[in-house]
């Protein structure tokens, strides 16, 4: 089946999306955005790395547009863009609902499956 342009787009997004995500550091920094704007330098601070080494990390964050930048006389904050995880979540929400499904009728199945075995009777060796 062809994708749409529409699809297309969206499946791309959310690559960019989750190849943005997959590194621990990038989560943290999101993690950290969720509680406001910080700048650079306060990002930086709570990990073992250089600036230009979060400052790659941000770009690509930025690039995912998971983030974004603004302009505060000398500082330019950094402040958490939700869009791009709410396609995400919505993406992933489809899967929740299939898997949701599958243990739905999984757990009809066992009961079935438990109210068809006839109950055994314990015979005198192994009642010890």
């Amino acid at each position: 089946m062809e994708q749409s342009s529409y699809e297309r787009a969206t499946s791309s997004r959310l690559d960019v999306t989750f190849a943005a995500l997959a590194n621990p550091t990038r989560r943290a920094i999101l993690a950290r955005l969720a509680s406001g704007a910080v700048s650079v330098t306060e990002l930086a601070e709570p990990f073992a790395m250089t600036q230009p080494a979060i400052s790659r990390h941000l770009k690509v964050l930025e690039r995912a547009g998971l983030i974004s930048s603004g302009s505060d006389a000398q500082r330019r904050p950094r402040k958490l863009e939700a869009r791009p995880l709410a396609e995400a979540t919505e993406w992933l929400d489809g899967y929740r609902k299939y898997w949701e499904a599958s243990f739905v009728r999984l757990e009809s199945l066992l009961n079935e499956l438990k109210a068809k075995k006839p109950k055994r009777k314990r015979s005198a060796t192994n009642r010890r």
